[in-house]
């Protein structure tokens, strides 16, 4: 083992491996640098649990003369048998290190040692990577070399895992405040305040179709069931509207109790006007049918559910709104508030779809005119527009 090579990547580590600009070129560079030093490493695992609802953690797979593989595992690896099976918890529970060497009969506890047995290894050495607040991730070194590693060699893995452990906090501390923002306020906002948007008043103007929506009937729904039942099917019928909103280019800002606000943006990414409204009937559309599909068993009974969504076109101010230290990202204007009155005629009408004159007149066909209407609040009455192929439902409270 070449001590002063040794040195050396340690030093480049700690300066940020720049050379390296992302995680899997950095531990590719460094398991290669490695084995150049002296290191007979054949497979290198890192294993990074994130702050995330639905990814529990991901990994990275090194091999010589392969590309570093990377994935993701949710939150259900916990009950997994294989997991429970593995070195990894060892590591994460009590921080310590796990060796299993192949020539061990006791190793044979850990399937993961027996499967790389197969391919020839002969030494596997998970080791605790440790952040500077005491949580503990995990690496796996292993070897084909015979024998397995040697004490030197394994004092060596020991001194690469206290850096690797401080890059790896930093790139996932910037990683999960991106994901976070992304989950609480929307990637298009989450990278506005990554890039700084963040002091009070700080806001642009923009373009863009607005989406307001309700859940029929929701008064009724929570003064009868359970609080934690109303949470779950709240849940269920947002996946109906959230996963419609994003697949056509819409970032959902709000969630109000059971009403939502998300906002489609006339720019280069989404098209001009009349492509940007098309994506959002086509959102409103799958959402529409996502709900009238949804059923949710409460004893003896189903129960099923309406929505409502109010479609507009206009400008929005876009940005930080707030009190003292505590700011929302979010979108405000006359067009917003014109919105959310368009949703509630929409309940008084007993349709699921409604658009204004502007959003509507985009569309040559699938409109029907519902009338004029004084709006609370404006000037002049909205002519407001709903699908010719909805019926209208009686209202409900």
């Amino acid at each position: 083992m070449n001590a002063s090579e040794l040195r050396d990547i340690i030093k480049w580590m700690i300066g940020g491996a720049r050379s390296a600009p992302t995680p899997p070129q950095m531990m590719a560079e460094c398991c290669e640098r490695l084995v150049r030093a002296g290191l007979p490493l054949w497979r290198v695992g890192v294993f990074v649990r994130t702050l995330h609802p639905e990814i529990y953690g991901r990994h990275f797979f090194w091999k010589p003369g392969s590309e570093v593989e990377t994935g993701t595992v949710d939150h259900n690896i916990l009950d997994s048998p294989e997991f429970a099976v593995s070195p990894l918890p060892i590591v994460f529970k009590q921080g310590i290190e796990v060796r299993a060497r192949l020539d061990d009969p006791a190793s044979k506890r850990f399937p993961v040692v027996v499967d790389l047995q197969a391919e020839g290894v002969t030494d596997y050495f998970a080791v605790p990577l440790v952040y500077t607040d005491g949580f503990v991730n995990a690496s796996s070194w292993t070897t084909k070399q015979p024998g397995g590693f040697t004490e030197e060699q394994l004092d060596a893995i020991r001194s690469i895992t206290v850096p690797l452990a401080r890059y790896i906090e930093i790139v996932t501390l910037r990683r999960t405040a991106s994901l976070l923002l992304d989950t609480y306020v929307g990637n298009r906002a989450g990278e506005r305040i990554m890039g700084g948007q963040i002091r009070r008043g700080h806001a642009d103007t923009m373009d863009a179709a607005i989406w307001l929506s309700d859940l029929r009937g929701f008064t009724a729904l929570s003064d009868r069931l359970p609080p934690e039942t109303v949470v779950e099917i709240l849940n269920l019928y947002f996946d109906c509207q959230v996963t419609a909103i994003r697949e056509h280019g819409g970032e959902v800002l709000k969630f109000m109790g059971d009403g939502l606000l998300a906002v489609f943006p006339v720019d280069e990414y989404l098209g001009d006007e009349v492509q940007v409204c098309s994506r959002v009937l086509e959102a409103a559309r799958a959402s529409r049918a996502g709900v009238e599909a949804l059923q949710f068993p409460n004893g003896d009974a189903v129960e099923r559910f309406r929505f409502g969504v109010a479609l507009h076109l206009g400008r929005v101010l876009y940005g930080n709104i707030g009190g003292g230290n505590r700011l929302d990202f979010t979108c405000i204007g006359p067009a917003v508030n014109l919105a959310a009155r368009l949703e509630k005629i929409a309940g008084r009408l007993g349709r699921t779809v409604v658009a204004s004159e502007r959003f509507a007149g985009l569309h040559d066909g699938g409109w029907s005119d519902l009338g004029e209407f004084p709006i609370a609040g404006f000037s002049k009455a909205e002519r407001v527009y709903g699908l010719f192929d909805e019926a209208p439902i009686a209202a409900a409270s």
